[in-house]
């Protein structure tokens, strides 16, 4: 079926666990009349809601209009909104493509939070778009149970939203674990892989995707890279899963180009006076413009960031992509390599040592030691390039005494749990912990990569596609796969799962807290 972005205006949807009354209500109390105007000559929202960011007291809340228009944001503890915790309006114009977030503040801890969107006409508030209902639970003030998810690779070689196979299914299966938010590890789109209608299966089935004219070729102008992020928004499982759970988004390669580096990645464009790729500040802006981050005045466009959840988590989301080296990673190229750089690196340093959460969770787009000549890890033997910053940092974490880092991401497209270990590694000074790598969301499926013994890590569970079903298979084969993240509010441990699309556990791994022991001593030498 072949649509334009004109033709996917998203219908109002029940939530899973949510009576239809929430949108009839919605439109009581203060919400303008959409009576006014013949429906065509309402904005109405054309990609439904995402919210993103969560902290203790505030949010950021996405949408997108099908038309210049005013977004109306209204929240509340309920979901009858009897009572408005406040209000928030924010334009929509051509120049971010219709979409708008609104920053809500002043919110209560550990609380579930109801937000109902609307589009208003700019020049007339009485002529309004429908109202959806979006929701999210802000980070808790105390010591409370905390559950999310994280995967990554959404819509990527070639596989699209076969409807008859029930689409982007890995998020409705996510949304019934009813996590309290979602880390999405990179690569939100393939920008660099077309969609085409038809695609044949090894057992001789046909493939069926959505077709959109701007997800029909390898994007490179602005329209083409947003038309990425809209194609996947136009998936039922998508937009009711973002409705409900908030996101901490982070990005990697194909938001640009199959494994790009800040400067190398062009087309015939080439570079602006600033000497930045136009490619890749294409592709930045319009990641910025559809995934629910803050903003940052200080350095604008910057990814790496913090997000706190209580005093038993914090999360620390990292930008493998825009401070790397330009050269592959090849042992024999001795050239200055980094893979976070100096700034980002330092960054996470004070970060880690100056948090008092219980856990540390560092959400990587990479993994650490799966050999790439893209990521970090080479081969066997002492660090070499890109492999020296995390020698420093895991070192740094031992010296300074910090405890209780899980590393989390995904990209591997198969998924696996990875303990490391410096009486098993080359490098060996570092305390032990854990990786776990997991996706793709929807996308081919790999199998499992090389490991290296710089840093110690063995195999305690891997799950991909075998020899035999070949790379690529089908989202359709039922190897997709997200991992499930579970602390308990009374004993602190932590559980982490790894799930497939039917939401079957894989495997599971308990894991409890230690002591963390500041090491007494002044850290800024480390800086």
């Amino acid at each position: 079926m072949a649509i334009t972005i004109r033709d996917a205006q998203p219908t109002r949807r029940q939530f899973l666990t949510r009576s239809a009354s929430t949108l009839a209500l919605a439109g009581i109390g203060g919400v303008a009349s959409p009576y006014l105007s013949r429906a065509a000559d309402r904005p109405n929202i054309s990609c439904g809601l995402q919210s993103g960011d969560v902290s203790t007291d505030s949010a950021i809340v996405w949408a997108r209009a099908d038309r210049a228009a005013r977004m109306q944001v209204d929240y509340a503890t309920t979901e009858s909104f009897r009572t408005i915790l406040g209000s928030q309006s924010v334009d929509a114009l051509p120049d971010s493509d219709f979409t708008a977030k609104a920053l809500i503040e002043n919110l209560p801890p550990g609380q579930d939070i109801f937000y109902r969107v609307r589009f208003d006409d700019i020049a007339d508030a009485r002529i309004s778009g429908e109202t959806q209902v979006g929701h999210f639970k802000t980070a808790p003030a105390g010591k409370q149970s905390i559950s999310f998810v994280w995967s990554g690779d959404t819509v990527g070689q070639g596989w699209g939203i076969d409807s008859a196979r029930g689409g982007l299914r890995s998020y409705r299966t996510m949304l019934n674990n009813r996590p309290d938010f979602f880390i999405h590890s990179g690569d939100h789109i393939y920008a660099d892989c077309p969609i085409e209608s038809e695609l044949k299966l090894p057992n001789g089935e046909i493939w069926r995707n959505i077709v959109m004219e701007e997800k029909s070729v390898v994007a490179h102008d602005l329209a083409q890279f947003r038309g990425n992020y809209k194609y996947n928004l136009l998936d039922d499982n998508m937009r009711a899963f973002n409705a409900q759970v908030p996101i901490l988004a982070q990005w990697d390669d194909h938001e640009v180009t199959n494994d790009w580096s800040p400067i190398g990645s062009v087309d015939e464009s080439g570079y602006d006076e600033h000497g930045a790729s136009r490619l890749v500040s294409r592709a930045r802006q319009a990641f910025h413009e559809f995934i629910p981050m803050r903003e940052r005045p200080e350095q604008a466009g910057r990814v790496y960031r913090k997000a706190s959840y209580g005093p038993l988590l914090d999360v620390f989301l990292l930008d493998m992509r825009s401070y790397r080296d330009s050269t592959w990673n090849k042992g024999d190229d001795q050239a200055a390599t980094y893979i976070l750089g100096p700034v980002q690196l330092a960054w996470l340093k004070r970060e880690l040592a100056a948090s008092n959460a219980t856990w540390k969770v560092i959400a990587a787009d990479l993994p650490i030691g799966l050999i790439s000549l893209d990521a970090i890890a080479l081969g066997d033997g002492p660090p070499q390039r890109r492999e020296h910053e995390i020698a420093d940092l895991l070192s740094f974490i031992k010296h300074a005494g910090i405890g209780n880092t899980v590393w989390l991401t995904a990209d591997m497209h198969y998924t696996a749990a990875h303990h490391y270990d410096p009486n098993r590694a080359v490098f060996q000074d570092f305390e032990p912990f854990w990786e776990f790598v997991s996706g793709p969301l929807h996308a081919g499926t790999w199998a499992p990569g090389q490991l290296d013994n710089t840093f110690g890590p063995a195999v305690k569970f891997e799950k991909g596609c075998s020899e035999a079903q070949g790379e690529n298979l089908a989202p359709c084969f039922g190897l997709q796969f997200f991992g499930h993240v579970g602390i308990d509010g009374s004993t602190e441990v932590m559980t982490v799962t790894l799930k497939d699309v039917d939401d079957r556990a894989l495997w599971s791994v308990q894991i409890a807290p230690r002591p963390d022991v500041r090491a007494n001593r002044v850290l800024s030498q480390h800086f």
